[in-house]
Parts: C-alpha cells; sequence; structure tokens
C-alpha cells in the first residue's frame, strides 16, 4: 500500500499507509491521546476522526482543550441530537438544516402543530437521554442518486433540495448518530456520549422561511447554547442576563427615547429625549469635523438610476436598495430612480464640479447623509439594524502619495473622538477585496497595498478578516469592546480608485495634466442610530451626564417649595444645563424611584430647609449616600459636567 508523509505541528514527520484516519494516527502515538481526540487538521480544513487522508499533508490534533475545534463540534453534534428528539418525540416533523452559530445552533423544523415553551424542557430531557446512550455516530460518502432516493423514500422533501443543491463533484456525506441520520459536511464527535450533557439550554421558537425566502415555507426554528461544561454555560447565561437588562430597545422605552411601529418597519420615530441625544452627538460630530478641515455637504435622497449604473451600485448592490418609480409628465416611460443607501456617488458630483488642482487637495468632504437600505425583516432589531439611517460620513479626495498620511490623521481623529465617547480601545481589522467586487484585480492590488502600507506606517499592524472589503475597495474596520465584552463594529477607512474612474473624476496635478484621485471613505460613528444603541447599552443607559438628554430633574419634598424649584431649574438652564421641574403632589420617594427608572443623572431634592439655606440635596443616579449642596456649588458643578468634552 502506498505510503504517505504527516506533519505534525512541532515539525517532526511521520509515515502511514495512504487511507490511514486521524483516529488511527492518533491511536498511533498514544493510548490517551486516542481516548482524547476528538478531531483534526488537515491541511488547514476540521477533519473528522474517521475521514481517510490519501495524500501527504500538514496534521494537527485537537481534544476538548482545543476551544475553537471543541465548541464547534460540540454545538454541531448538539444540533443533531435535538433534530433526533424532535424526530423522535415528533416522528412526522420534517428536518432542514442546523447550523452553528456564534454560542449554539438552531435547527429548522416543518411541523404542523406549533412548538411550545414547554416543548423545550421535553426536548431537553431526550436530549440527554440520547447523550447517556453514548451512541456511536458514523459517516458514509454516497451517491447522489442513491441519496436523493433515501430522502424521498423517508418523506424527507428539504433534504432532496439540500442534496440537489449540492455542486457537482462534492462529496454527498451522510451521518449517523446511532440509528438517526442527517446530510451534514461534518465534522461530528464519534459518540453521542462525548457532548457534555449538562452544558446546554434551549432557548427558544421562532419563524423562518426556508433559505430565507418569504415565498418559501414558513418553518419553526428552534435555538439553543452549547458549552464545554457548565461553568462557561452559566457565565454565557449571566452574559445574557446583563445583555438582557442593558437591552437599548427596553431602556429606550422606560427612557422614553424612540418607538418604532410596522408602518415604518426599519425606521425610527425619535421622541424628544431620544432626538436630544441624537443633536448632541451630531453637534459634537460637526465640531470635530470642522477642527479636522473637513467641509460638510448635503446631497439629495432620491437619485436616478443613471448615476448608480455608472457608479456599479445597480450592478453590484440592487438588492439593498429601494427602487422608486415616478410616472414623469409626458414621458413615455415611467423614470427609475433610487433612495441612496451611501453618499458616495453624490460626493463625486460634488467635486467634478469645477476644475480641481492638486493644490485643492486633501479635499475633506463630509456629510450627515440620511440613507435607506433593504434589511430582511427578520435582520431588523432595535435601533441598532435598521433600513433608515444618517451616516457620520466622509470621503477626502486625495493623490497617492497622500494616502499614508490621511490614513494616520484619520486613526488620530477617530481615536479623540472614541476616547471622548468613553471608549478608550479599539481593534483594527483589515478586510481585503470579496468576492463580488468593482475593478481589476491590478487595481485591488494597488489599493490593498497602499492601505496596508500607510496603516503599519501609521505603527498598527492590523488583523486581518478576508474577504470582507467593500465591492469598490479594501478597508480598515475599527471595532469597539463594550463593558460586557462585545465587539461592535463602527468606524471604517477605505482606499477607492475605482469610483473616481467609473465616475470619470479628475484634477489637474502639478504637470499639468489630468490624473484621478484617490477617494478615501471614512466613518467615525457609523450610522447615529446604531452608535446611539451602542451607547445605551455600553453604560445601561446611564449616559454620560453631557449627553444625557434628562440631566436633572429638580423635584419638591413639599408643595412650599415649588417657588424655589423653579428658580432652581431657571439658573441650571442660564448655565446650560437641561432640567426640568417635578412638583407633582407625591411623595420623594415615588418621585425619585420614577426618575431613577428613566435614568435621570442627578435627582435635587427641595423641602423646607433646602428653602430657608438655599441649597439642594443631591442624589446621583446609582448612589444610595445624599449630599446636602449649596445651590452656586451645585450649578457650578452641574455646569461643568454638561460642557461637552471638546469644550472643556
Amino acid at each position: 500500500m502506498a505510503q504517505i508523509s504527516l506533519t505534525f505541528p512541532d515539525g517532526n514527520a511521520r509515515d502511514y499507509d495512504a487511507g490511514v484516519t486521524p483516529a488511527e494516527v492518533a491511536a498511533s502515538i498514544s493510548k490517551s491521546l486516542a481516548k482524547k481526540a476528538i478531531s483534526a487538521t488537515v491541511n488547514g480544513e476540521h477533519w473528522d476522526l474517521q475521514w481517510p487522508i490519501n495524500e501527504g499533508a500538514s496534521i494537527a490534533l485537537h481534544t476538548m482543550q482545543d476551544d475553537e475545534q471543541a465548541l464547534e463540534l460540540i454545538r454541531h453534534d448538539f444540533a443533531h441530537v435535538m433534530a433526533r428528539a424532535v424526530q423522535e418525540i415528533w416522528p412526522d416533523t420534517k428536518v432542514t438544516i442546523g447550523p452553528v452559530t456564534e454560542h449554539g445552533w438552531f435547527y429548522d423544523f416543518d411541523r404542523a402543530e406549533p412548538f411550545t415553551p414547554e416543548d423545550l424542557g421535553v426536548i431537553e430531557k431526550k436530549m440527554k437521554d440520547i447523550i447517556n446512550a453514548r451512541d456511536a455516530v458514523r459517516t458514509e460518502i454516497w451517491d447522489r442518486d442513491v441519496a436523493r432516493k433515501f430522502y424521498e423514500d423517508a418523506g424527507e422533501p428539504y433534504k432532496v433540495e439540500l442534496v440537489d443543491r449540492i455542486p457537482e463533484g462534492a462529496d454527498i456525506r451522510m451521518y449517523w448518530h446511532g440509528e438517526w441520520q442527517d446530510l451534514c459536511r461534518g465534522p461530528h464527535l464519534q459518540h453521542t456520549g462525548q457532548l457534555p450533557g449538562d452544558s446546554f439550554k434551549l432557548m427558544g421558537v421562532s419563524g423562518a422561511h426556508w433559505f430565507g425566502d418569504t415565498s418559501r415555507p414558513m418553518l419553526q426554528r428552534i435555538t439553543g447554547i452549547g458549552f464545554r461544561n457548565r461553568k462557561e454555560l452559566q457565565a454565557h447565561l449571566n452574559f445574557l442576563e446583563e445583555a438582557a437588562k442593558r437591552d437599548h430597545r427596553k431602556l429606550g422605552r422606560e427612557m422614553d427615547l424612540f418607538h418604532l411601529q410596522p408602518e415604518a418597519p426599519g425606521q425610527i420615530f425619535w421622541h424628544p429625549n431620544g432626538w436630544s441625544i441624537y443633536t448632541m452627538l451630531q453637534d459634537y460630530m460637526r465640531r470635530a469635523q470642522t477642527r479636522g478641515g473637513y467641509v460638510e455637504v448635503n446631497t439629495p435622497q432620491v437619485v436616478d438610476r443613471k448615476l448608480w449604473e455608472a457608479s456599479g451600485h445597480w450592478e453590484k448592490y440592487q438588492e439593498n436598495m429601494f427602487i422608486v418609480e415616478v410616472d414623469e409628465e409626458h414621458a413615455r416611460e415611467k423614470a427609475i430612480n433610487a433612495l441612496k443607501p451611501m453618499n458616495c456617488p453624490c460626493h463625486v458630483e460634488i467635486f467634478k464640479q469645477g476644475l480641481k488642482s492638486y493644490r485643492d487637495l486633501p479635499l475633506r468632504m463630509a456629510e450627515f447623509g440620511s440613507c435607506a437600505r433593504y434589511e430582511p425583516s427578520g435582520a431588523l432589531h432595535g435601533i441598532m439594524r435598521v433600513r433608515g439611517f444618517t451616516q457620520d460620513d466622509a470621503h477626502i479626495f486625495s493623490t497617492e502619495a497622500q494616502i499614508a498620511e490621511e490614513c494616520a490623521e484619520f486613526i488620530k481623529f477617530l481615536s479623540a473622538v472614541y476616547k471622548d465617547l468613553g471608549f478608550e480601545d479599539f481593534r483594527i481589522l483589515f478586510s481585503d477585496r470579496p468576492e463580488t467586487r468593482a475593478g481589476s484585480d491590478d487595481v485591488w492590488d494597488k489599493a490593498e497595498s497602499a492601505l496596508l502600507d500607510a496603516t503599519r506606517a501609521a505603527g498598527i499592524e492590523p488583523e486581518m478578516n478576508p474577504g470582507e472589503g467593500a465591492f469598490y475597495g479594501p478597508k480598515l474596520e475599527f471595532s469597539l469592546t463594550d463593558a460586557i465584552g462585545r465587539v461592535w463594529q463602527c468606524g471604517t477607512f477605505q482606499v477607492d480608485f475605482v469610483l473616481p474612474e467609473r465616475l470619470d473624476a479628475h484634477y489637474i496635478g502639478a504637470d499639468g495634466d489630468k490624473h484621478r484621485p484617490v477617494m478615501l471613505h471614512r466613518a467615525c460613528l457609523g450610522s447615529f442610530e446604531r452608535f446611539i444603541g451602542i451607547l445605551i447599552e455600553e453604560h445601561s443607559g446611564r449616559l454620560p451626564f453631557w449627553i444625557a438628554p434628562r440631566q436633572v430633574v429638580v423635584a419638591s419634598i413639599t408643595s412650599e417649595a415649588d417657588d424655589y424649584v423653579h428658580e432652581v431649574v431657571a439658573e441650571l438652564k442660564a448655565a446650560g444645563v437641561r432640567a426640568e421641574a417635578d412638583i407633582r403632589n407625591e411623595k420623594i420617594n415615588y418621585k425619585v424611584r420614577e426618575h431613577s427608572v428613566g435614568k435621570v443623572p442627578v435627582i435635587l431634592a427641595v423641602g423646607h430647609r433646602e428653602v430657608e439655606e438655599r441649597t439642594v440635596t443631591v442624589r446621583r443616579l446609582g448612589e444610595k449616600q445624599t449630599k446636602v449642596e449649596s445651590l452656586v456649588d451645585i450649578v457650578a458643578s452641574l455646569s461643568a459636567d454638561a460642557t461637552p468634552p471638546d469644550l472643556r
């Protein structure tokens, strides 16, 4: 039999018979490794212990100590065990797909009766029975026609469709967990008993269309989370509990910031309190951009398709655009327009007005541009994922020689903004060419090299994020980590040689000839809507004082203090503090509780003593202790706190 050479992570190599499995490789090293091994990585691919290796390769064997591989297998096996449990309890249920997610998995089922919350407990119990049975997991590769007939005979139409979707030449891999079978690319564990039976939880049931297509059947999706041990599971449940407390949708209601309704899906009705945050943040960004040498512009929201065709958006981005048909007067056919999904092409059109010289570059053009993008209804999430939003968008038109300096300047600019907004640290990811893109490979080579060199010249080695660039150019993604460890991608910086070429933008160089500018796309916050959602959740609604919509409530303890309450409010407002009076005939404890739920940072209580002494009793949000301060001192202190950080 032919021999192959397998190279291990330490550089050592061993010879084996062709067709050796990773399980056999583990056994050849030690009995303990054979027991502990769960999978392998062969030439960079995650490999089932049962799969044969027919050619020389690099190999690494994995155990439950290898986080990434262990969690992938655990969650994938949980999905299969859950599907088996469902079909054992309700045999008429049809199965579809069950992929791994960030913290667990989901599986979609076609069942006449809806699952109930009580059913989840029944399924969990059955899953534990299957795990305790320690049933073997085995795999085979089948002929396509045989697999198709197998599922037709079994009455599993969704699996028949999945077989048909597998590309020609690809393996049709079948897995058995005991007697239950599923079509799956694998890999999997070796028996159900390898699953930690105390380390999973089913989280809920929701609806999901088959392949996300609203014209296809509505299925029932059961989601679950799974970990290597009970401690990790409990830690995640604690995290979810904390995240629920911080949910911007819940806090948005309590703080009376905004609402959403079915008549305008993915669009926000801002209430006065929420709009106050919005305008304060926008004013801050406007001042920062003015100091940074940006000029502000404003461009149309409805633009003829001809511009989107010229820019490449019509071909590459149309599925995310809202199309507007207008029956122009006396027109023989309807005019086709689109709501702008981004501001870039319109900014090029402004750049093209009038002759530009190399002396005009870099030209930093900013817009608080209102955009509209189609997001599937199932992807919408409060104000974090919407269809209508406003970007703190800007485009820098520069020469190639200016890319490095502009990149470094933007990183400094963004760092200062994030610091002012309470985020000291952020990650930088480098996203290169996506599969769907505009421009030649030569242009992409040049753009990627320029951006990577510029980032390194700024003293930063970014993390690589393959294939996630924009369709017109590579980008840097700036990600913030919040108070409970979640990562939010916000800012971007993109190098674009494509759009200026497509839209025929040019400037006159020092040599008197026409040259194409480089277009640098950049954003700090991303969208105001999403960033405000991040701020709310980062601070659990207890926003920094300068941006809090309701900064101070002055509450009367007795009606005899009402006049003094109004006097205090007037002095605070004159000092630039957003203050309001609460002179309702309610007990002070009731008022304090109500305004604390509304996340008012400071409550000033006023009674007989405070009127006589011209003081206030100060209660700060989250603090149990109160403090008596003079009116003069508290006005001065709160006025300083209310000043935006860039104006202090």
